[in-house]
């Protein structure tokens, strides 16, 4: 966490930090970039009480997509210089997750608010990780979950809309999904390979969403 906050915060031998104005700049064409990619963000915003920069938890945006459902979108990780979490084979990115609820539907206002917290979590952890790991598509990791409780198993995946490139301004960047699974499916992936394990979700209609109120497909 302390390189974390160094890295974002520097020191006497750091670059100076980017200004307010130039992160509101910046996040005006992070969103444009977005919205190419997943279509217009929803109104509403799950705004942290602590900010993410300090310790706290990831901001969630959301973007209900063309199907069902609804993506969850981190926009604190890239800096308007470009760096952010460790380059990984898509370079610098932002993180995403899929639930099948439509947060434009009252009538799952209920489990809609429960993976949406769950995935807050979730997706904060792994954001602190980014900054100081390589993650790939196609990887898997276990995440910590609360005292007592098992870890969440995920497996991280490239998203990618045919012939749209997520930019920011003109800058390229990456999304990378994090799509929790159950542990037998992260232990297929480990012994069988992720593209195995990715078609098999995607046969089935679960890929890529983070919802285990389903059966296993290994």
């Amino acid at each position: 966490m302390f390189k974390f906050l160094k890295k974002l915060f520097g020191g006497d031998d750091e670059p100076q930090q980017p200004t307010d104005e130039e992160f509101e700049a910046d996040y005006d064409l992070k969103l444009a970039g977005l919205e190419r990619v997943l279509g217009k963000m929803h109104e509403m915003v799950g705004h942290a009480v602590i900010p993410f920069q300090v310790g706290g938890a990831v901001d969630m945006y959301y973007f209900p997509h063309d199907c069902e459902g609804t993506a969850f979108v981190t926009m604190e990780l890239l800096n308007p210089d470009g760096s952010g979490p460790q380059p990984s084979s898509i370079g610098t990115y932002e993180l995403l997750t899929f639930t099948k609820h439509d947060i434009n539907d009252e009538s799952v206002k209920e489990p809609f608010s429960a993976i949406e917290r769950r995935m807050c979590g979730l997706m904060t952890t792994i954001g602190f990780y980014s900054f100081e790991a390589v993650l790939n598509p196609g990887e898997t990791c276990e995440v910590p979950a609360g005292e007592g409780e098992p870890n969440r198993c995920v497996v991280f995946d490239e998203y990618r809309k045919p012939g749209v490139d997520f930019r920011v301004g003109d800058r390229e960047h990456g999304l990378l999904i994090c799509m929790e699974l159950f542990r037998s499916e992260m232990e297929y992936a480990m012994s069988e390979g992720s593209p195995k394990l990715l078609e098999l979700l995607k046969s089935k209609g679960h890929y890529p969403n983070s919802d285990l109120d389903r059966e296993p497909v290994v």
